[in-house]
C-alpha cells in the first residue's frame, strides 16, 4: 500500500492520534493545522485521499474544498463535530465524497478512508468500453476527462455528480432506483437511506438544469427512480 493521505485538523491531539493509526494501516500521511497549510501541502505533494476538518483556521473546510475541486476530484472525507443532516448535506454539497462525524472510532475511520480509495480507483471503469464523450441536448459530458459544459460554459460537479450524471447519460432513457444509483456510485450495499441520493440529485440539477424545479435533463420516475431525459 503506497497512497498517500493530506489530513487536515487543527487539533494537535487529534491530529497526531489519526496520523499515527493511519501511519500504522501503511499509508504516507500529511498533516496540516490550518487552512493555509492544506491548500499549500496539497500544491506541493501528490496525495490520493484528503481528511479535512470543518472548521479551521485562517481557510474553513468548506473553502478548502471548493478550492481543491477547481483542481481536483480526488475524494475528499469530512470530519466535524457538527452532525446534523443540514450540516452533512452542506458538506456533500460543496463538493466532500463523504463525511464522519466526531466522536468517530479510528477502526470506523480507516474503513471510511479504504472505501473511498476503493471507489476513487474503479472511477472511470465503468465507462472504459463506452463513448468518451456523451452530448445531451446542450450538456456535454467529457467522460475521459471527467469535465461537464452546458453551451460551451463549464460546470464544476463533485465526484459523486459526475458519477451520477455519467451513469444516467451512458444509459439514455434507463430508469435507475435509487438503490442501483447508490451502489453503482458508492460500491456500497443499500440500505434504504435515501438522503445522500436525494442531496446528490438536487445539487445535480441545481447545477445542470435551467429550472432545477421543473427538470429537463434528470426526471423523476415517481415510486421508482430516475432516467437521464434524451429528447423534449
Amino acid at each position: 500500500m503506497n497512497e498517500s493521505i493530506l489530513l487536515v485538523e487543527d487539533d494537535t491531539q487529534i491530529n497526531e492520534m489519526v496520523a499515527s493509526h493511519l501511519k500504522k494501516e501503511g499509508y504516507t500521511v500529511f498533516s496540516a493545522f490550518d487552512g493555509q497549510d492544506a491548500f499549500d501541502l496539497f500544491e506541493q505533494e501528490s496525495v490520493d485521499l484528503i481528511i479535512l476538518d470543518l472548521m479551521l483556521p485562517a481557510y474553513n473546510g468548506l473553502d478548502i474544498v471548493q478550492l481543491i475541486r477547481r483542481e481536483s476530484m480526488l475524494p475528499i472525507l469530512i470530519m466535524s463535530a457538527k452532525d446534523s443532516d443540514v450540516d452533512k448535506a452542506l458538506g456533500l454539497g460543496f463538493g466532500a465524497d463523504d463525511y464522519i462525524a466526531k466522536p468517530f472510532s479510528l477502526i470506523e475511520l480507516t474503513a471510511r478512508v479504504k472505501a473511498a480509495l476503493r471507489r476513487s480507483m474503479q472511477y472511470s471503469l465503468p465507462f472504459e468500453e463506452k463513448e468518451k464523450v456523451v452530448i445531451v441536448r446542450d450538456l456535454n459530458i467529457d467522460l475521459n476527462n471527467f469535465s461537464v459544459s452546458k453551451k460551451g460554459e463549464p460546470i464544476n460537479l463533485t465526484a459523486k455528480e459526475f458519477q451520477i450524471l455519467s451513469l444516467l447519460a451512458t444509459s439514455p432513457n434507463q430508469v435507475f432506483t435509487k438503490g442501483q444509483l447508490f451502489e453503482s456510485v458508492w460500491k456500497e450495499a443499500y440500505y434504504g437511506d435515501d438522503n445522500v441520493i436525494n442531496v446528490h440529485i438536487r445539487r445535480l440539477r441545481e447545477k445542470i438544469e435551467d429550472d432545477a424545479s421543473a427538470p429537463l435533463y434528470i426526471k423523476t420516475i415517481w415510486g421508482i427512480g430516475y432516467k437521464m431525459e434524451m429528447q423534449p
